[in-house]
């Protein structure tokens, strides 16, 4: 066949070559018939007993998880299972299935289409893509419903016939993946999925090669197709030439030495050919992560996302997190980094983001009640947060950072918040940190127009560029319509970079960048010369963003961030970068 290529989304690193190997989900595309009236609880019992038994399945699987496992993994199966245990999977079809007549699989797929609609509101990219999650316990109990099945075929060996195998889905769920610890697997290709899906983030804790998002790559690869990711670019190749696959081999091989390089310094201190040194922390949804940012060699957390434990949740409070569940993870996570900081962002989700299925879509979720907003809205549920990052605070270094604070009153409130929980804890003689930093996000445009009056009452700043971008540049990142649009580069964007880290300085307070930007290695340098000592990342991109820091001169990096921030050219500032790359590397 004739060799052609699919674009899709980068979500790790690196080149694998090998055969496809087609993962046919069962399609949410079901038999819809209606039943007599006294067929109704034999049907309620079906779907009833086909819950049961996934139930069963994900404690198995979890309970044979081998020690080796990425901690990803179980915490995804955890999530499975609650979304399972929720009554809007667990009992809303049922009720379907009694009100309206509907068969098993119908009513259970209705109920999906009604939550994956909710699902798709979200702004936050990671919440957002948890849709997959809800889909894919669907797709569980559907598969006991129909009878229907897929599995891996198991391979001993690697060879020219039985060659590196290459995942092809349509998505891959974390139950799924535990089949591929027997396989011959190198790759991941899906049609779904983004930067936060399950296969992004497995297949960064693995360090396997993954595109995802290439919308219809399962339909156009055939069974054993030979094919060739290039994760770096975001490209598949199906049926390769020899003499390209001769390439991408040698390619290939450069790659793994300079892994194994990178691996060597994790040891070593971030510090520039000029002497000075960056600080290097992680990004971390679940405590068990905190462990993999230990081996990777991290200074600390430098983002702590707490939304996982809210997540799935409904709006009653009896339902939510209680202060002893959110002590008992904040503490795990800051026991697990011995003593090296980690930086807890307070609660962020609001009217946009489903903690309660049955909350009302609204037509901007984005410029709506979120994150701080939403917290001093409900200051039971912050207050309760906050006493247990405190009582965290009594095991290791901790910081407290607020997300999308804008005005002044919102830090005095936040502030109060904070003082009011420590009174409470020191009357109830409950251990804390009376001197916990306490830091804002820089991810609205306001804020970064008026930092005096954060410098003036807060202890460090931290940059979400996510946000930052999004807001500066009037594109909702979730819109694949603008897409393009969305410009880390862009002179609005460095600008406002420039007057956060000046203003902190002049300050004498730390200023971070937490966003997609600090572990981009292509701005690496630029974020040094222009004055940032701290960034943090995802864990699988430290190495590499300390090798180019290991290799800079900031000295030497200067007169390409002058000529960057007076540029307003796109193709000039783009053309700066590039030489910049080049400016200071060791031969």
């Amino acid at each position: 066949m004739a060799s052609f290529t699919l674009q899709g989304i980068p979500v790790s690193r690196g080149i694998t070559i090998g055969r496809a190997h087609l993962l046919r989900p069962a399609a949410l595309d079901v038999q819809h018939y209606l039943i007599a009236q006294e067929q109704v609880e034999a049907e309620v019992q079906r779907l009833q007993a086909a819950i049961t038994q996934v139930h069963k399945e994900l404690q198995t699987i979890w309970s044979d998880l081998p020690v080796d496992a990425p901690t990803e993994l179980g915490a995804f199966l955890d999530v499975h299972a609650l979304i399972l245990s929720d009554p809007m999977i667990s009992e809303a079809p049922l009720d379907i299935i009694r009100t309206r007549h509907y068969n098993a699989e119908w009513a259970l797929v209705t109920q999906i289409d009604v939550l994956s609609a909710q699902f798709d509101e979200i702004e936050d990219d990671y919440l957002r893509e948890r849709k997959a999650d809800i889909q894919q316990v669907a797709e569980r109990v559907l598969k006991v419903l129909t009878g229907s099945a897929h599995s891996l075929p198991r391979s001993s060996g690697v060879d020219e016939k039985n060659a590196n195998m290459i995942v092809v889905a349509r998505d891959i769920s974390p139950a799924d993946m535990m089949q591929f610890r027997d396989v011959a697997f190198t790759g991941f290709v899906t049609d779904e999925g983004g930067q936060n899906s399950h296969t992004a983030i497995v297949s960064r804790s693995l360090g396997i090669p993954a595109v995802v998002g290439l919308g219809n790559a399962s339909r156009l690869i055939q069974q054993d197709d030979w094919l060739i990711i290039d994760s770096d670019a975001g490209v598949v190749i199906v049926a390769p030439s020899p003499q390209v696959i001769a390439q991408y081999r040698n390619s290939q091989a450069v790659l793994l030495k300079l892994r194994k390089k990178l691996v060597r310094l994790k040891k070593t201190p971030a510090i520039t050919q000029d002497g000075t040194e960056i600080t290097l922390l992680a990004n971390i949804e679940l405590p068990q992560d905190a462990v993999a940012a230990m081996e990777a060699g991290a200074s600390g957390v430098g983002l702590f996302r707490s939304e996982f434990l809210f997540m799935g949740r409904t709006g009653q409070d009896h339902q939510l997190p209680s202060e002893e569940e959110q002590f008992v993870a904040y503490r795990d996570a800051v026991t697990a980094m011995k003593g090296r900081p980690v930086t807890i962002r307070t609660l962020d989700v609001g009217a946009d983001k489903p903690m309660d299925a049955t909350e009302h879509n609204i037509l901007n979720p984005a410029l709506g009640l979120r994150a701080i907003r939403y917290c001093l809205k409900e200051p039971q549920i912050f207050l309760t947060q906050l006493r247990a990052i405190l009582r965290a605070s009594a095991f290791g270094t901790v910081h407290i950072l607020i997300p999308m604070m804008a005005h002044a009153f919102e830090i005095d409130q936040s502030l109060a918040m904070i003082e009011q929980a420590k009174a409470e804890l020191l009357r109830e003689n409950k251990r804390f940190d009376d001197r916990i930093a306490v830091g804002a996000m820089i991810e609205v445009p306001a804020a970064a127009l008026s930092l005096p009056m954060f410098v003036k009452k807060l202890d460090f700043l931290s940059i979400g560029t996510n946000d930052l971008i999004q807001y500066t540049l009037a594109i909702d990142r979730a819109d694949h319509e603008v897409a393009h649009l969305y410009n880390d580069t862009h002179p609005a964007i460095l600008q406002l970079l420039q007057m956060t880290v000046s203003a902190a300085e002049k300050a004498g307070i730390p200023v971070a960048i937490c966003g997609g930007m600090a572990g981009d290695v292509r701005l690496t340098r630029l974020l040094i010369g222009m004055g940032f000592r701290e960034l943090s990342m995802p864990t699988a991109l430290l190495p590499e963003v300390k090798q180019e820091i290991l290799n800079a001169d900031i000295g030497a990096l200067q007169p390409y961030v002058k000529k960057i921030l007076r540029s307003y050219d796109p193709v000039a500032i783009h053309e700066t970068l590039t030489m910049m790359a080049s400016s200071s590397t060791l031969h």
